[in-house]
């Protein structure tokens, strides 16, 4: 197998990607949340209004509502989140950070810079400002 063949660079990135998600699963321990988790808080905190029905957080998250339901449930026992109703509509809820939820986002967020620094620390601006380059050609 020579260095220029696509598994190998297949290989190489999925490797990479897994590396990262093993950091981030083990940068969240503190907080004991899932990158599950931390994505429905991202999408919570981040969202246009800042109260998304629950509906937009399963579809941003890729989920059935059902599952959407599951993790807010986890989410609101913890003090996260908080369900409201949706002014438009009746029938909806919706969904929004707490005070708690907040500060726990601005937090996680940190860590993740954070961790990313150490984790890219071994390359130069130059190598940084390739690899990003790269990448996003191919996405």
């Amino acid at each position: 197998m020579t260095a220029d063949r696509p598994d190998t660079l297949r290989d190489l990135v999925m490797s990479t990607a897994r590396g990262l998600r093993r950091r981030w699963v083990d940068a969240l321990q503190p907080w004991q949340l899932t990158p599950h988790e931390y994505r429905a808080l991202h999408v919570i905190g981040h969202g246009d209004d800042g109260t998304p029905r629950l509906g937009d957080v399963a579809k941003a998250l890729r989920i059935a509502p059902r599952s959407a339901t599951e993790v807010v449930d986890r989410l609101q026992d913890r003090g996260l989140v908080e369900r409201i109703p949706d002014a438009a509509d009746r029938r909806a809820t919706c969904v929004r950070l707490t005070a708690e939820g907040a500060r726990t986002i601005r937090n996680l967020e940190q860590a993740r810079e954070a961790d990313a620094d150490d984790y890219f620390a071994a390359l130069t601006d130059e190598d940084r400002t390739e690899l990003r380059r790269i990448l996003g050609k191919l996405r």
